[in-house]
């Protein structure tokens, strides 16, 4: 039985784009724009300097993310923190994109510090579509089906020298207890704001069972700023940066982040994983909600998210 279980003082919570990264010292850039992109990519790879540079409309939190012209995209980190994120991704996404059903980032480059930036960064391909969370009109239950058919290709994808789930993952794909005192710390803060006793007791089953299988590939940030659609269906996954080998169960929060009713039992069904991963992932998204709004109590996604996971538990 795999728990990948982490000591339980390394550090205090810290924002990580979708995710929240503990024990991490990020040390921000604060000034990475289109200009600066300009200057690094002619200072570097001068056979597309004379493409346009446009910052793209969402930004994450790990990164700076500039469309190069229009079949390219540049990806540079924001703080030394995420560095690995982008070498990872860099080494893995062409290993797994030959198992995967759907399109993933492809890297075209690696640039190098430079022009006053302190960091490697990356070149990929474009990937066409719109975020789930921006998009219009989607099937949401052939998306359910789409979302847990990758899953499961990605879980089956070899693993022979996948990094380990850990600290470069913000410990997805580790043992959910690795968040047991941010828990802890938020229902204290919420108060009578939450049903603390419930919460309690979904978190408490969350920490009943572990892995039992060997180490299988996750994603670790299957957010729907990470889930590309076109004409309604899922079309790309992307942003793994978090992503290692380890307890899938953390991939399994879209269940009440973003699906409801029938098409969690659609996604489930298309996963095909046991019912204790599912008591992992409710912790996992209990978590995540919880030190959320124990930050900003009038976060709306979040308030969801917590009242989706207290009343819908996908497994009996």
């Amino acid at each position: 039985m795999h728990d990948f279980r982490v000591p339980a003082s390394h550090g205090v919570g810290e924002r990580h784009g979708e995710t929240t990264c503990r024990g991490t010292q990020t040390g921000f850039v604060v000034d990475i724009d289109e200009e600066l992109v300009r200057r690094l990519v002619a200072e570097q790879f001068p056979r597309w300097a004379h493409l346009p540079v446009a910052a793209v409309a969402r930004q994450g939190w790990d990164n700076r993310t500039f469309r190069l012209g229009d079949h390219l995209v540049v990806r540079l980190p924001s703080a030394e923190g995420y560095v690995s994120g982008v070498a990872k991704e860099d080494r893995w996404l062409p290993v797994l994109a030959r198992h995967l059903p759907l399109p993933v980032p492809e890297p075209v480059a690696t640039g190098r510090p430079g022009a006053g930036y302190p960091y490697p960064w990356s070149v990929r391909r474009w990937l066409p579509g719109d975020t789930l969370g921006a998009a219009g009109e989607v099937d949401r239950s052939a998306v359910a089906g789409d979302l847990g058919a990758f899953l499961t290709a990605l879980r089956r994808a070899p693993t022979v020298g996948g990094p380990a789930a850990g600290r470069h993952s913000c410990f997805r794909g580790c043992h959910p207890s690795a968040y047991g005192d941010e828990v802890e710390q938020a229902l204290d803060a919420l108060g009578g704001r939450v049903d603390t006793a419930t919460c309690q007791d979904v978190w408490a089953r969350a920490l009943t069972s572990a892995w039992p299988a060997a180490p299988v590939w996750f994603h670790g940030d299957v957010a729907v700023g990470n889930l590309l659609v076109a004409e309604g269906r899922l079309s790309a996954v992307i942003d793994f940066g978090t992503c290692g080998v380890g307890d899938p169960a953390c991939d399994l929060v879209p269940a009440w982040t973003w699906f409801a009713g029938p098409e969690r039992q659609l996604f489930r069904e298309a996963v095909g994983l046991p019912d204790d991963a599912w008591r992992r992932a409710r912790g996992w998204a209990l978590w995540k909600a919880l030190i959320t709004l124990a930050a900003d109590d009038r976060n709306e996604e979040q308030s969801r998210t917590l009242a989706a996971v207290l009343t819908d538990p996908v497994v009996d």
